[in-house]
């Protein structure tokens, strides 16, 4: 059995519930309060090698000055001598996108929740344009799409925003992209265009202002102040209170990013090799979101979500082969570390690469849960690739047939 206890000043650090390309999101605990929170974790090395310290610290600094009840809270920022801890608040309630869309999180009441400020930018004297080509190409305004192409020419963020946000309620409200073909050019055609129908559904206001919204000429677009005046957002709208006269206080930023190779935090980790994670109940609980752990290993195959999981009986050992060999008939490429697999290979519309983290944790005396989560590519894409991995790896699930016996093995999971 193996056991890891890592503490970074205050904070033990357990799983890894999130990861992407510079960093990992990583669940830890206040041994100080108790609070559950979120630990957003970046090598210093991958930082500077990238020529990101601005950008990130840029991310960190709007994500601390914002605060507002529907958007993640950012509350304080640490560093060791090797990397860059981001404190987050914990969000309990999944992704949106297990829903419809990515980096909009749901917390335990279904409250929404904004993440990822990583390409904002704060609002520049004069009313400068904005120059960076970012954002994901279905979700990108045309202005963008144009600065993408001819260069230099700059584009207002502001009425960008509008467009990405409209993008956004239309798929809230259609299930589905307005704007959404494999082929680059295309895509970008169709958007340059605002080519893109309503469903019958949708109500004449509701038609009418996601017209305005993707207007393809940023200086027609309706802007915040009239989408806020528009009847079909007013009706029912309650405004949400935000903490905006709150004292923001920036040293702890400054700290970390003016001298990025400073020590500042205590970075304990202790390893007893032998076999994979241990999880506490603690850690299960925050997983069930309450103290009915059922949830766990009942949930369905057909509810796929960017971070999933199932059970089983098999040996740790047999657990990680058999993925490794259902992986190669996959033909993905893979890369083992103890009880930790990454499955890589290339996305279905050849766009980049898709990646999947595997990681197999003992939950109790012969019973292990196997813990995936996308690391890289389109959710949709990860949503049909669990589906098939499990047809795949039926020998070694625990089936929801064997439910009485699950039922009774949940008592022997290790307390605090």
């Amino acid at each position: 059995m193996k056991s890891v206890s890592r503490k970074i000043g205050k904070y033990e650090l357990g799983r890894t519930i999130g990861e992407g390309t510079f960093a990992k999101v990583k669940f830890a605990r206040n041994t100080e309060t108790g609070e559950s929170v979120a630990v957003k974790v970046m090598a210093k090395s991958t930082i500077l090698k990238h020529k990101m310290v601005d950008q990130i610290k840029r991310e960190i600094s709007i994500m601390k000055i914002v605060r507002h009840p529907n958007i993640v809270r950012l509350l304080e920022v640490l560093a060791s001598q090797t990397k860059i801890y981001i404190i987050l608040e914990f969000v309990t309630g999944g992704e949106l996108f297990d829903k419809i869309p990515e980096n909009l999180l749901l917390n335990a009441y279904g409250n929404l929740k904004v993440l990822d400020f990583g390409l904002s930018a704060l609002p520049q004297k004069g009313g400068d344009l904005l120059h960076t080509t970012c954002g994901t190409p279905n979700y990108v305004a045309p202005e963008i799409v144009s600065q993408q192409v001819l260069g230099n020419q700059g584009y207002d963020g502001a009425a960008a925003d509008v467009w990405s946000s409209g993008v956004i309620l239309y798929v809230l409200m259609a299930g589905y992209l307005p704007f959404d073909e494999f082929n680059l050019p295309t895509l970008y055609k169709k958007i340059n265009a605002a080519e893109f129908s309503c469903p019958l559904w949708f109500s004449p206001e509701l038609k009418l202002l996601i017209h305005k919204i993707l207007d393809p000429n940023p200086k027609t677009r309706i802007r915040i102040e009239g989408i806020k005046k528009d009847p079909w957002f007013r009706k029912s709208y309650v405004p949400v209170g935000n903490q905006e006269d709150e004292e923001v206080n920036l040293d702890d930023v400054r700290a970390v990013f003016d001298d990025i190779e400073d020590k500042f935090v205590s970075e304990k980790s202790e390893n007893i090799e032998g076999g994979p994670l241990v999880m506490n109940a603690f850690e299960m609980i925050t997983l069930s979101q309450g103290l009915n752990l059922s949830a766990l290993f009942d949930r369905g195959q057909d509810y796929v979500k960017r971070q999933t999981r199932f059970v089983s009986r098999e040996p740790a050992k047999v657990i990680i082969s058999t993925i490794e060999a259902v992986a190669k008939s996959m033909s993905l490429k893979v890369h083992t570390r103890n009880y930790k697999v990454r499955l890589e290979g290339i996305a279905a519309n050849r766009a980049g690469q898709f990646a999947v983290v595997l990681e197999v944790f003992e939950v109790a005396p012969s019973l292990f849960m196997v813990d995936v989560r996308k690391a890289a590519g389109d959710t949709l894409e990860y949503h049909k690739f669990y589906k098939n991995l499990c047809g795949k790896l039926d020998n070694v699930i625990w089936k929801s047939s064997e439910g009485k016996a699950k039922s009774s093995l949940l008592r022997t999971v290790p307390s605090v």
